[in-house]
């Protein structure tokens, strides 16, 4: 279901349960991995990526979620929503840099994990990202709706969640939803490469989870009520 694997300083992590849809063990199982980049010491970057030819990850398990006693499967239903979202939590203030490699369709959830990433590489040929909720009827909660806001640039933003646009990989770097994209042959080979650049930063973990703390976490600087010229000319005030 959840693989990794760590060459040097690059951690690898694979998803390999087919479409890679979310449901309790799915989260478990992702979070484990986490334990296990966490657990380490010195410079390191964390690859997530896909074993399916066609999707990266296609959202939700809906057959588990709409009749979860035919599926044990999957978990325990009632604690899915609170531990996926702070799965997600996770991934974006992750202490070391993530480079999600995204080499198929990325629906939902499975778009939400993709933007949780510091840096998205996506197929330039196939494939769409999209947040479906308004397409398929559900109300986008606002953890999401705060996670595209602070991950999307304003046009990107409103088109992504309003009228549920489906980006491929060059609309997409375009827009500024992700930073690269790269032919299926060389995506992998392009995402371990930017990790090992990036790895240096991981070696102080304190450092790079605080600031990504201070930019998403609680009373992030995002979402400070104060300009930037009243926080330049009262700096001191300000750490």
């Amino acid at each position: 279901m959840i693989q990794l694997d760590r060459q040097d300083t690059v951690f690898t992590l694979t998803m390999d349960a087919g479409e890679n849809r979310w449901n309790t063990t799915f989260v478990r199982e992702f979070g484990k991995a986490l334990d296990e980049v966490e657990a380490s010491t010195g410079p390191a970057a964390l690859v997530t990526r896909s074993t399916d030819a066609k999707f990266f990850s296609n959202g939700l398990d809906l057959d588990w979620v709409q009749d979860p006693e035919a599926h044990p499967e999957g978990g325990d239903r009632e604690v899915f929503g609170g531990e996926f979202m702070a799965l997600m939590g996770r991934i974006i203030t992750l202490p070391v840099p993530t480079i999600c490699a995204i080499n198929g369709h990325a629906f939902g959830a499975g778009f939400m994990s993709a933007l949780c990433h510091d840096i998205r590489i996506m197929r330039e040929d196939r494939g769409f990202i999209c947040a479906n909720e308004m397409q398929i009827g559900l109300k986008i909660p606002s953890p999401e709706l705060a996670l595209f806001r602070h991950k999307l640039p304003a046009n990107a933003f409103f088109e992504t969640v309003q009228f549920a646009r489906r980006w491929t990989g060059p609309d997409a770097q375009a827009a500024g939803v992700v930073q690269h994209v790269a032919a299926l042959e060389t995506l992998p080979e392009l995402a371990h490469q930017l990790a090992e650049q990036m790895a240096p930063l991981g070696a102080n973990r304190e450092l790079f989870g605080d600031q990504k703390e201070r930019l998403f976490g609680e009373n992030a600087i995002l979402n400070s009520p104060h300009g930037a010229a009243h926080l330049l000319k009262h700096s001191a005030d300000y750490s």
